[in-house]
């Protein structure tokens, strides 16, 4: 399922957590009842609450107010990521919320449209990033070939294009995108050596 676009399952809640998918939203949550839950199936942003989720960020009010959601003597704490329950009960991790390109089309969450690219065997990785205003993006998929398999000339490069634009096309999550362009090593990050840095990609990519 992960290979067709539906992000990846990371399981069911376990006990002494709750976890709740609500509306996507950018603004301050300060109460539970400003949040609109979502039913399976949907994809939006995803809380947890439970012993484990701090109440607070030290000495950072403002970054408090933009992850904590009170509900009673409780609160809620808002991960940055968007997903979804299925009608099994488990969680799907779809990317980060920061990492989501609004097109006119509606929002394209990266795992999800990133994974119809990877299926490729001669893709490593690849990136999904939106070039210009929210709400009209235009998506972009930046793939790094596996090594040894980067396409060196043009002709190579448009044909590996063409290959990767007919997956595209045989998803409704990616048939939108029209942009393809490689890149030999995809920036990461130098702790994990693996999140991928896709605002870095995305002003890249708009000055090609």
């Amino acid at each position: 399922l992960t290979a067709t676009g539906k992000g990846t399952c990371v399981g069911r809640v376990f006990d002494g957590m709750q976890v709740r998918i609500i509306k996507t939203s950018f603004e301050v949550l300060a109460e539970i009842d400003d949040t609109t839950g979502l039913a399976a199936g949907q994809i939006g942003e995803i809380i947890v609450s439970g012993p484990v989720a701090t109440r607070e960020y030290f000495r950072r009010p403002d970054a408090t107010a933009m992850a904590k959601i009170r509900d009673g003597n409780t609160f809620w704490h808002r991960m940055g990521d968007v997903g979804y329950f299925d009608e099994m009960g488990r969680l799907w991790f779809c990317g980060r919320k920061a990492h989501i390109v609004w097109s006119a089309a509606g929002p394209m969450y990266s795992v999800c449209c990133e994974s119809i690219f990877n299926n490729h065997p001669a893709i490593f990785r690849c990136a999904l990033v939106g070039i210009g205003k929210h709400g009209n993006q235009t998506p972009v998929i930046v793939a790094e070939p596996e090594s040894g398999k980067f396409p060196a000339s043009a002709r190579d490069q448009q044909e590996l294009t063409d290959e990767l634009l007919h997956l595209a096309a045989g998803s409704p999550l990616t048939r939108d995108i029209r942009r393809i362009v490689f890149h030999k090593d995809l920036p990461v990050d130098t702790r994990h050596n693996v999140k991928i840095n896709r605002e870095l990609l995305a002003e890249w990519a708009a000055r090609l």
